[in-house]
């Protein structure tokens, strides 16, 4: 399998996650806006916590295109359905375990369970599958990285 075509894949896999995510808070479907709370884990200045995130973002979905690369090389296959499957895997996981137990355990401006208000100012808690950030990002977030791992299942497969 072409790690090449991984990186491609990745790449625009990359490009559609974040549109559709930024699209879908335009549309007031979510508040949720990851690369800002990948940012300010960096710097508490808001505009630059932007540009930080989205590079910190766009690394990250080049990185997992790598790693859904090595699934795929040891299974012996890829397929764009089976991209979307690993998608839905990687929503869930971001969800359940990363947004809502690894990220406020290590983000210095994220409120948590053991945080007070007159802490300063803290960015609240995704929650469970970011819940806290509207009742439609769970549904936003499946979909958009469904379609993430889509692309880069096709992306692979195409270069056989």
């Amino acid at each position: 399998m072409n790690l090449l075509a991984a990186l491609a894949g990745g790449f625009v896999g990359t490009l559609v996650i974040t549109t559709l995510l930024q699209l879908a808070t335009e549309l007031r479907l979510t508040r949720v806006d990851i690369p800002f709370l990948l940012g300010t884990a960096f710097t508490e200045e808001r505009d630059e916590a932007k540009a930080v995130g989205y590079a910190i973002y766009a690394l990250a979905g080049v990185a997992f295109s790598v790693v859904y690369w090595a699934v795929f090389s040891a299974l012996g296959q890829a397929s764009w359905w089976l991209g979307l499957l690993f998608g839905l895997l990687h929503g869930l996981f971001l969800g359940a375990v990363v947004m809502n137990i690894l990220l406020p355990a290590v983000h210095p401006r994220m409120g948590s369970s053991s945080s007070a208000a007159n802490d300063g100012s803290l960015i609240e808690p995704p929650g469970f599958m970011m819940l806290n950030y509207g009742a439609q990002t769970p549904a936003v977030s499946l979909v958009a990285h469904a379609a993430y791992g889509a692309i880069v299942g096709w992306f692979i497969a195409a270069a056989g």
